[in-house]
C-alpha cells in the first residue's frame, strides 16, 4: 500500500512539473509581447504573427512606431543573420533572402539541436548546457528554450525548443545594445 502511495505522489509530482513547462507556438495572429532594453532604455515590444506558406511576418509597434517586418520562406528556411531592425525606416520591410527577425532559421535550429551550434552574422552560438542559465518565464511556467553563448563576445540567447518557429525569447550582453525578453503571448 505504501508503494502505490509512493508512485501515486511521484507521478502527481512529476505530472505537475511538466505541466509548468511551456513551448509558444505561432500562428495567425498570435502576439508576442517583449520588454526591450535598448543602449539603457526599456521599450515595450509587441509583434503580431503573420503566417501564410512558410513565410512570416511581424506587425511591430512600439511607442508610436507601426510596421510590417516581411521574412522570405526561404529566410524562414535556410536564414542565417538576424535583423535588428527597429521598424522605423519603412511602413513595409522586407528582409533579405538571408534574414529572420525575431528568430533564427529552421535550418540553424537543426544545426543547434544536431552539432550543438550554429552560425549566424558570421558569429559562431553554442548550446550552454549548464544548469544555472536563468530561465525565462511567462505566467509561472518556464519556457523550453536552448540556451546559447556567442564564441566572438559574451552574447547570450534562449531559443524557443520549436523546430517551426525557433522564436528568441531572451538577448543579453548584445554588443549592439539591443536585448528583448519576452513577457506574455496571446494566441
Amino acid at each position: 500500500m505504501k508503494n502505490i502511495f509512493l508512485v501515486i505522489l511521484f507521478c502527481a509530482l512529476y505530472q505537475t512539473t511538466i505541466a509548468q513547462n511551456y513551448i509558444p507556438t505561432l500562428k495567425n495572429n498570435t502576439q508576442l509581447h517583449y520588454v526591450c532594453k535598448l543602449h539603457g532604455q526599456t521599450r515595450t515590444l509587441q509583434l503580431t504573427a503573420e503566417t501564410s506558406n512558410n513565410a512570416l511576418a511581424f506587425k511591430l509597434e512600439t511607442r508610436g512606431v507601426n510596421s510590417k517586418i516581411v521574412m522570405l520562406p526561404e529566410a524562414v528556411k535556410n536564414g542565417n543573420a538576424l535583423s535588428f531592425n527597429q521598424g522605423e525606416y519603412a511602413p513595409i520591410l522586407n528582409l533579405k533572402p538571408t534574414e529572420t527577425f525575431f528568430m533564427i532559421s529552421r535550418s540553424a535550429y537543426q544545426d543547434l539541436v544536431q552539432n550543438n551550434s550554429f552560425v549566424y552574422n558570421n558569429t559562431t552560438y553554442v548550446l550552454d548546457k549548464s544548469e544555472d542559465k536563468n530561465d525565462v518565464s511567462i505566467d509561472g511556467k518556464i519556457i523550453e528554450t536552448l540556451h546559447v553563448r556567442a564564441q566572438i563576445d559574451e552574447t547570450e540567447m534562449w531559443i524557443v525548443k520549436n523546430p517551426e518557429f525557433p522564436l528568441i525569447c531572451k538577448i543579453i550582453k548584445n554588443p549592439l545594445g539591443i536585448n528583448p525578453t519576452l513577457v506574455k503571448v496571446v494566441d
